[in-house]
């Protein structure tokens, strides 16, 4: 091994790292300025609550029929000491 071929090893992945950051800025340049990016209403679910602040969205869809799971645990307990079923 030479000493050039560090410094060729060097140059090669500097290359690929300018490539790659000027891939990610042309990107955002494009999708930025172009409006390519298009929004589209989604229906409203009844199921479906959005909390919304200043720095973050927060969608939460709860499913239909859902038991939490610690209501799961506490009927499964509770049928394993002789109760009569959930309540």
């Amino acid at each position: 091994m030479t000493i050039k071929d560090p410094i060729k090893w060097n140059y090669r992945v500097s290359a690929v790292y300018a490539v790659g950051i000027w891939t990610i800025l042309g990107s955002y340049v494009l999708f930025k300025y172009t409006g390519l990016k298009q929004k589209f209403e989604e229906p409203e679910n009844p199921n479906k609550h959005v909390y919304e602040t200043a720095h973050s969205k927060t969608v939460i869809i709860y499913k239909e029929d859902f038991v939490p799971y610690s209501r799961r645990i506490y009927n499964f307990i509770k049928s394993l000491s002789g109760a009569s079923g959930p309540s």
